[in-house]
């Protein structure tokens, strides 16, 4: 049970680290706000969770439903792959990190100062800082949006790229003096 609840805290730990594509400069302030013990909780609501040890995965699966303070998930089934790190020394505790989260199903991500990416498919790569939509991926804000077969959300590096299979060509619909940037905008 304790690995359970460990697992279950590093995966909302990911998650909230996920929203910082949603507002760079809220997550500095979430950031700073996780340090200081005064963050406000993730509920994350699905008709099953399993939590397998052996494959390092934790899994909620039924209309899931992962609120934030300014950012929300929707799917059909999530999946939180982690790993074990080396032990702390004098620590007797063995830490875990996130590897990736997958979500799969109508994945629909909504940010409440407006803005939604939805798609097939999002994998958020944790190492990286990579957010990964497909299966017919679009991003809106307002009434701009972008689309292709692959949209990557590059976090750490504030850009974004969408692609296109063969002989496709990637959408973008853009109303001048609205949003700038790629669709979501980020707070710039």
């Amino acid at each position: 049970m304790r690995d359970l609840r460990h697992t279950l805290l590093l995966f909302f730990a990911a998650l909230l680290s996920l929203t910082m594509w949603s507002h760079p400069a809220q997550s500095a302030s979430s950031e700073n706000q996780a340090k200081k013990g005064a963050s406000k909780p993730i509920v994350i609501n699905s008709t099953t969770l399993e939590a397998d040890n052996k494959k390092k995965t934790v899994t909620f699966t039924g209309d899931v439903e992962a609120q934030m303070d300014n950012f929300a998930v929707y799917c059909h089934k999530m999946v939180v792959y982690f790993e074990e790190a080396p032990e702390k020394k004098g620590s007797g505790e063995t830490a875990t990190k996130i590897d990736k989260i997958v979500a799969t199903g109508d994945v629909k991500i909504v940010r409440a100062e407006g803005g939604v990416a939805t798609g097939k498919k999002a994998v958020y790569y944790q190492l990286d800082e990579k957010l990964v939509l497909t299966g017919k991926p679009v991003v809106k804000q307002g009434n701009n949006f972008v689309e292709g077969d692959r949209i990557t959300l590059f976090l750490k590096e504030d850009r974004s790229v969408v692609e296109s299979l063969q002989d496709k060509k990637v959408r973008a619909v853009i109303f001048p003096g609205q949003v700038k940037g790629q669709g979501l905008d980020r707070g710039k």
